[in-house]
Formats: structure tokens, C-alpha cells, sequence
């Protein structure tokens, strides 16, 4: 059984859908201003690999993922670069798709934007103000923040020693207009040649907390399977969002919330923000890190623990993954030569013995640490298997069925390479000549002419095997 830990418990809990076998997981998109850095990219990796997981014990994931189209960010940015919002969201929407498929995170099952939504929005509000959990004030609609008597539970904090002003959304003047300065702006009043739309209150646009609460519930139901999102929006936009969904529907919002750790830098481990001006955007680092390892990276780190990005540490996954994919591509060699026997059944045990111990450790709130190890030594048990004289194709077939199926849970997914073009094939078999008539200066010359194709050469007692470099 699945123990996931939840955040507003602070506790493992056994995961338990409220429908079976089907999932709905609604996680915060970006704000699309700008490219995203790779702390971005770390919580859409961590809760795709959690996708993927729940996808491979059995399970409907119906994930929900918005943009957030429309903030004081965005029209700061969009009136610097001299164009709209709207062509500033359709941009960088543009730049998360591509940039988020090079990582091989699969596309969510909706992508909402908030001004597509504003109809939702402004009716969700409505109901709130007239349960009087908002109030409006000089074209502002602003939350009670004190009337839900569950808020801070979620972030473990007592709304006395709430700091003002934590959502860095608020200014002295905004401040004025509160019964209270811990409520929270639900509908903004529009400013001059600012973008806005109509409203009962008069032209404005939303704040930010409670486009996720209107879309949650819109596309996922009142009560969602999960909620999830980077450690940093546990205050106050998490806390908001259930201040709000619980004060319109009377019923509880997420049963489990997951939060990811965060992406650090530098030796003092310095948490990347866009905030901070020390983030590294994603569309640059593929242009020189190979993005499946960018993807690997982050992925075989359990998603509440930080990950420290430095080149190193990019490297070593680098240098894990070539072991990965030679051992797929060892077995794959193997298919030329095996036989029509049965199953090894030696290989067959450890294999379920494998896949067990493989279940048990990711089933431990996705424990993708050990997961990679019983990865690994399936790796080995492929490398030793690949070394006998003969194999039968059921058992490589088992070997990479497993292989491919636990590795594709982490985004990576390796192709079996081609058959080699004729003239390489020559400049092989020239080789193998060479080396029997003892002309190690022409094997040598040769072995490195295809190192430069690309191809690298392993001399087994099977035969002469190749991989890409």
C-alpha cells in the first residue's frame, strides 16, 4: 500500500483515493512571465515522476495544472517588453511546453489559465461574500482571513503571529483599505491602462490565491484526492486556497497535500529563485546539459528532500545514467544470438524479488533513492545475464520489460539503437580481420575512426559490441 506523507497532518498516511483507482491531483503552475529556472522545474518533475508512480500501480491520474496568466508580475514584465499580458502569457506558455517536454514531463491532463476562468472566479466570489468570508472595499474584494478557524493549520502557524504581508503582495495602501492585515486580496480594482475586466465591483482582475481555488474545484470536484506544490506556497497561497474552497463549499479541499523541497546553489545552499536573481532557466541549460540527465537529476531525489545543483552533481547523474543505458543496450545486443528457450529461472527469481523490494520502497512516499538502487542492481543482474554464452529472448524480453517499465517511472526512456549503416558495418569487420592477422595499428586506427562516428566499441568473448557515445 502507498503511504504518502501529508503536510497538513505532518504525518505518512496511507493513501486511500476517494474514488478507485482513480486519482485527482491538482498541482500550482508557473507564473509565465518569464522562462522557467530548474527550482520550477524540480516540483513538475517531482509530482510528474509521482504521476507516473500512481500510473504504474494502477490508477487514473486526472492532473491539473494551471498557468497563472495574469499578476503584478506579468503586467510589470509586459509593459517593459512592450507588449501585452496576453502575448506575454502565450509566450512563455509556449517556452514551459517545450522546455518541459525536453524533460519528458508529460503534458497535464488540463492546462486551465486563470483568464480563461473569470467568469468561475468572479461567481466563486460572489459566494463567499455572501456567506461574509469577503468583503468589498473601493473596488477590492478582500478574504476574512480571521472568520475560517482552521487557518495556519496547514503552514503550523497561529494567525496572531502571521507576518504581514507574507504573500509579497501587499503595500501600505492596500493595507489601509483591510478590516485586517492578514486578509487577502481576492479581486483586485484595475489601476490606469491596466488589464482588467468587468465585475459587480467594477473593473478588475484576480489575485492570486483564488484562481487555484476556482479551478481545483471547477475541473476536480469540491473535495480533490491531492493538492500539491513547491514548500514555498504552503503560506500563505496553500493556506489561502483552503481558507477559501472550505468557506464556499463546507467541505474539506485536498485530503492530501505534498509539498517538493527546494533547489539550492552555491556552498551555502541558497534556495533558487527568480526573486534572488540566482536561478539558472531551463531553455539555457539544455542548450550544454543533455535534458534527459537534467531530468534524471532531479527526478532520483525524493521529492521533500532539497537538491543541491552543481555541476558535479549534474555529472554524477550524467555518469549514472551512461551505466543505466549501457546495460540496456548489453541486453538489447543479445536478441541477435539468444534462442527460443524458456525463461531462466534463476534470473526469473531475483527479478521478482526485485520488483517486490523495487514496489516496497517507492510505495514509502515515493522513496525514489532506494527505488534507483533496486534500479541499479536490476542494471547489474542485466550486465552479468548478457555475459553468458547463451540466453533465451523471453528472459531478455522480462529483463527489459522491467527495465524499461521502472525506468520510465523516473521520465527516462532509452531507445534501442539501429543497425549499423554498411560502411560501418565494414570498418568492423575490417577490424575483426586486422586483429586475427595481428595489425593492432590498423584495429587501433579503426576503433578510433568510429569513436569519432560516434561509436564505441566493447570486445566480449561474444563478439565485438557497440554502443553511441
Amino acid at each position: 500500500m502507498i503511504k504518502v506523507f501529508n503536510t497538513l497532518t505532518r504525518e505518512k498516511e496511507i493513501f486511500k483515493s476517494i474514488q478507485p483507482h482513480q486519482i485527482n491531483m491538482y498541482v500550482c503552475g508557473p507564473t509565465v512571465y518569464n522562462y522557467i529556472h530548474i527550482g520550477n522545474a524540480r516540483s513538475a518533475v517531482a509530482f510528474d515522476t509521482i504521476r507516473r508512480y500512481f500510473e504504474y500501480r494502477g490508477y487514473k491520474v486526472n492532473y491539473v495544472s494551471n498557468f497563472t496568466d495574469v499578476d503584478d508580475k506579468m503586467i510589470k514584465q509586459a509593459k517593459k517588453d512592450g507588449i501585452t499580458v496576453p502575448e506575454l502569457a502565450d509566450k512563455f506558455i509556449a517556452a514551459f511546453m517545450k522546455d518541459t517536454k525536453a524533460l519528458n514531463i508529460e503534458p497535464a491532463t488540463l492546462h486551465p489559465r486563470a483568464t480563461e476562468n473569470i467568469k468561475s472566479i468572479i461567481a466563486f466570489i460572489e459566494v463567499l461574500i455572501a456567506k461574509d468570508y469577503a468583503y468589498e472595499t473601493a473596488g477590492d474584494v478582500y478574504y476574512r482571513a480571521r472568520k475560517f478557524k482552521h487557518y495556519g493549520a496547514l503552514s503550523d502557524q497561529n494567525i496572531d503571529e502571521l507576518e504581514q504581508g507574507a504573500s509579497e503582495h501587499v503595500n501600505d495602501e492596500e493595507t489601509a483599505r483591510k478590516e485586517d492585515p492578514v486578509d487577502f486580496a481576492l479581486w483586485k480594482a484595475a489601476k490606469t491602462d491596466e488589464i482588467s475586466w468587468q465585475s459587480p465591483w467594477g473593473a478588475g482582475r484576480p489575485g492570486w490565491h483564488i484562481e487555484c481555488s476556482v479551478m481545483a474545484t471547477k475541473y476536480l470536484g469540491e473535495t480533490i484526492d491531492i493538492h500539491g506544490g513547491g514548500q514555498d506556497l504552503e503560506f500563505p497561497h496553500h493556506e489561502n486556497e483552503i481558507a477559501q474552497s472550505e468557506a464556499k463549499t463546507g467541505k474539506k479541499f485536498a485530503n492530501y497535500w505534498m509539498h517538493n523541497g527546494f533547489v539550492t546553489i552555491g556552498d551555502d545552499d541558497e534556495k533558487m529563485s527568480k526573486s534572488l536573481g540566482n536561478f539558472v532557466t531551463v531553455h539555457d541549460l539544455i542548450q550544454k546539459v543533455d535534458p534527459q540527465v537534467l531530468r534524471f537529476f532531479m527526478a532520483t531525489t525524493q521529492y521533500r528532500r532539497p537538491i543541491r545543483y552543481s555541476d558535479s552533481t549534474v555529472s554524477e547523474a550524467a555518469n549514472n545514467l551512461t551505466k543505466l543505458r549501457n546495460a540496456f543496450n548489453n541486453l538489447n545486443y543479445r536478441f541477435k544470438d539468444a534462442t527460443e528457450g524458456d525463461m531462466a529461472q534463476s534470473v526469473a527469481k531475483q527479478l521478482k524479488e526485485l520488483e517486490t523490494k523495487f514496489i516496497t520502497e517507492m510505495d514509502d512516499d515515493f522513496n525514489v533513492q532506494n527505488g534507483m538502487t533496486t534500479v541499479y542492481e536490476l542494471a547489474k543482474l542485466i550486465n552479468v545475464y548478457a555475459e553468458q554464452d547463451q540466453v533465451t529472448k523471453v528472459t531478455l524480453m522480462q529483463l527489459r520489460d522491467a527495465f524499461t517499465s521502472w525506468l520510465q517511472i523516473f521520465g527516462v526512456h532509452f531507445k534501442a539503437v539501429g543497425l549499423l549503416d554498411a560502411e560501418v558495418e565494414q570498418l568492423i569487420k575490417d577490424r575483426n580481420t586486422a586483429r586475427a592477422n595481428k595489425d593492432y595499428a590498423r584495429s587501433d586506427e579503426i576503433r578510433d575512426e568510429l569513436k569519432e562516428q560516434g561509436i564505441a566499441l566493447e570486445d566480449t568473448a561474444q563478439g565485438t559490441r557497440w554502443r553511441r557515445i
